[in-house]
């Protein structure tokens, strides 16, 4: 499909007072470099970049769709409204990589979606892989671990399995790059936590095409604007998300806005547990502070490696144990523990600490008390 009437990409949005030029490009990888497409799921890694090198025989693109984090769910409920847009842009992607094989990772439950994905899907190479409900089940290796059967190594790439792996906003991005010349100005994100008029049902709120640039509280007031006093405002997830401000702009990479529930006073002395899955140490000891806690000891997980001055977990979701390090921060001082482990690792801390007496905090807590979910703690 081409484009070639400028008022018809233009009509596109004016509804929602959008007006953009159109992409010039003549090829779909050069419209995906000149549109800006970036990774949408956090990374933002250069998509054109990802897709460079095209595969010489075989080879497979995933379509990420986990929605991994917690509370965030902007992605399927455009899966849910538009799989022809995502299953559009999965075609465009294996035409270009010169891939044999395509294939959407989504979790079980999202029953809604993997129905509305199944119902339209003619293209017997393009196949649904389902995940469990866990975290980091959205983790990139673990992607490819569940689809293809393959464990990388946590300094591989993913053309190390022939693969590319690329968020499900993203390849709906590259659908509209290609076919209506449509440069990345919008940004899907989740709405969540402690917002105005929002029942105990309604703490969560999704919002398609956002404009990029639009600042942090104008966002909030779109979605009924806050209620009353917040411990912190998340940009991203209540895992891997930063801090931000009411002045901070909406960029490529914000996948949610979290208004998290106000610090109650924690521990005297703390002791840190950082997984490669989650909060790194910087944002630990940030939140540690919050408690008004004294940090008197660092552990990471033991498959947490060192890469690039980054931490990644060797099989992201499969832990070993975390006694020892446990028992580490009790010697240190610690009269709890704040940690930042994904389902399992969680489930390993939870195995000890409490007969060691030690309280356990998670770097999640906040964000999920804003909107009544489950702290993350034992899980069966």
């Amino acid at each position: 499909m081409e484009v070639t009437d400028e008022t018809i990409v233009l009509e596109a949005d004016k509804e929602q007072g959008k007006e953009y030029v159109p992409l010039k490009s003549k090829t779909p990888i050069e419209l995906i470099k000149e549109a800006g497409i970036v990774g949408l799921g956090g990374a933002g890694f250069p998509t054109y970049a990802k897709f460079s090198k095209p595969f010489e025989t075989g080879g497979n693109v995933i379509i990420n769709a986990a929605e991994c984090e917690p509370i965030l769910s902007h992605n399927i409920r455009r899966i849910e409204e538009k799989p022809e847009q995502l299953l559009r842009g999965l075609e465009i992607a294996m035409e270009i990589a010169n891939a044999k094989s395509g294939y959407i990772a989504i979790k079980e439950y999202h029953s809604k979606a993997i129905e509305a994905i199944t119902k339209i899907n003619d293209n017997p190479n393009i196949k649904i892989t389902t995940l469990e409900d866990i975290y980091p089940m959205g983790e990139e290796r673990a992607v490819i671990r569940e689809v293809l059967g393959k464990l990388l190594p946590v300094t591989a790439l993913p053309l190390e399995a022939e693969a590319i792996v690329i968020n499900a906003e993203t390849a709906c991005r590259i659908q509209e790059a290609v076919e209506l010349k449509k440069p990345l100005i919008d940004k899907d994100m989740t709405v969540a936590g402690k917002l105005n008029g929002c029942d105990e049902e309604a703490k969560i709120l999704t919002f398609l095409d956002v404009p990029l640039g639009k600042r942090v509280e104008d966002v909030f007031q779109m979605a009924g604007g806050l209620s009353g006093d917040y411990g912190e405002l998340i940009m991203g997830g209540p895992f891997t998300g930063k801090r931000t401000s009411l002045e901070s702009p909406v960029i490529k990479t914000t996948g949610g806005l979290i208004a998290s529930e106000c610090f109650f006073k924690g521990p005297e002395k703390i002791g840190l547990l950082v997984c490669a899955c989650g909060a790194d140490k910087t944002r630990m000891e940030q939140l540690a502070q919050s408690l008004g806690s004294e940090v008197v000891g660092v552990e990471y997980c033991k498959q947490a490696i060192e890469v690039k001055e980054a931490r990644k977990c060797e099989n992201p979701g499969r832990c070993p144990g975390q006694v020892a390090k446990v028992m580490n921060l009790k010697k240190a001082g610690a009269q709890a523990l704040l940690i930042s482990n994904c389902t399992d690792c969680s489930n390993t801390v939870m195995s000890c600490a409490p007969q060691l007496k030690l309280p356990v905090y998670h770097c999640t807590d906040q964000a999920l008390r804003s909107v009544n979910h489950k702290l993350i703690r034992k899980i069966k």
